[in-house]
């Protein structure tokens, strides 16, 4: 398995606690959020990313590995949400979704109250339903956001 995403056994119900107050309070809507679409329970990934379901990738290049469908990772003032398909397939949610900041693959939010979380519901269940169709008939054999639809 690849380094990058090798998932972790530490308790996901103890990081949350380890968490400051707010932070804590938005893992723990995000987390009932990501559970309730993937129908997975939350695992930890590297020092902190919270992801639920995996898919199976394989590149021509030689790399393969496991990588998480949905997940987050939450650090006192910024949450990053990941849309493993791309954020640009989804700008005209975006456009709704209130204050927040985006890279390739990346929702940075600051807390959950600075964004319309049914907004970001959709987003999250439609990315979840792509990757997840996508990854059906075995590894997925392209970086999945590079290739998204601007």
């Amino acid at each position: 398995m690849d380094k990058t995403t090798a998932q972790n056994d530490r308790s996901v119900k103890d990081y949350i606690a380890s968490l400051d107050e707010q932070t804590a309070q938005d893992s723990q809507v995000l987390t009932q959020m990501m559970q309730r679409i993937s129908g997975h329970a939350p695992r930890l990934w590297n020092v902190g990313t919270l992801g639920f379901d995996t898919y199976h990738y394989k590149y021509d290049s030689g790399r393969e590995g496991d990588g998480l469908i949905i997940g987050f990772y939450p650090r006192k003032g910024k949450i990053t949400v990941y849309v493993m398909d791309g954020t640009a397939r989804y700008s005209e949610f975006l456009a709704k979704l209130g204050k927040y900041t985006t890279t390739g693959y990346c929702l940075y939010i600051k807390h959950l109250h600075d964004i319309d979380l049914p907004i970001l519901e959709k987003i999250v269940q439609k990315s979840y339903e792509n990757i997840k169709s996508k990854s059906q008939d075995g590894p997925i054999t392209q970086i999945l956001w590079q290739t998204a639809k601007k």
